[in-house]
């Protein structure tokens, strides 16, 4: 009998993709969730905090201003999903250290900031963003960091098949 369960890299990282579905941001949908010893401690997506109107509500700053992608992440009214899952962790009383962040995006170098002092031992991530820095900083504080390939999640894995007579088979 084969073990058809995915593995946890792709576990996470297909959670991770649903966590990004919450997003409210209108140019990238990022969903991030941190691990600790194979257990869950918490998720977060990009937009803006609690509270305050999200961007598909009142447009977005950065277009407003013509800030391109990668550049003065200050100028945003939201957060991005991995600062979410820190703060999340830490509204909640969670320790993230020695923890595994499983990401929809490599983190940016505001966030690996962010991440290596709240103990994150290693990043796993699905798309590239073009950040220098944010890779020279997890080098430098030997943090793991890699990129899994969306052909190697098998999304085209499916489960268990609904018993017939479901009206699920299709």
């Amino acid at each position: 009998m084969s073990d058809s369960r995915p593995g946890w890299d792709e576990y996470f990282l297909r959670i991770a993709l649903v966590v990004a579905s919450r997003s409210t941001c209108l140019r990238r949908h990022v969903g991030a969730v941190i691990v600790r010893d194979h257990y869950m401690v918490s998720t977060g997506y990009n937009g803006a905090p609690r509270g305050v109107p999200h961007c598909a509500e009142v447009g977005c700053l950065r277009e407003r201003l013509g800030i391109p992608s990668g550049e003065r992440h200050e100028m945003c009214r939201g957060s991005h999903g991995e600062i979410n899952a820190l703060s999340q962790a830490a509204a909640m009383g969670v320790s993230t250290a020695g923890g595994i962040l499983y990401c929809t995006h490599e983190p940016c170098s505001f966030c690996t900031k962010a991440l290596i002092n709240g103990g994150i031992r290693e990043m796993v991530f699905l798309n590239p963003y073009p950040d220098e820095l944010a890779r020279a900083l997890r080098r430098e504080a030997g943090v793991l960091s890699r990129q899994v390939s969306l052909e190697a999640l098998s999304m085209e894995k499916e489960g268990p098949k609904a018993p017939e007579g479901t009206g699920r088979e299709g």
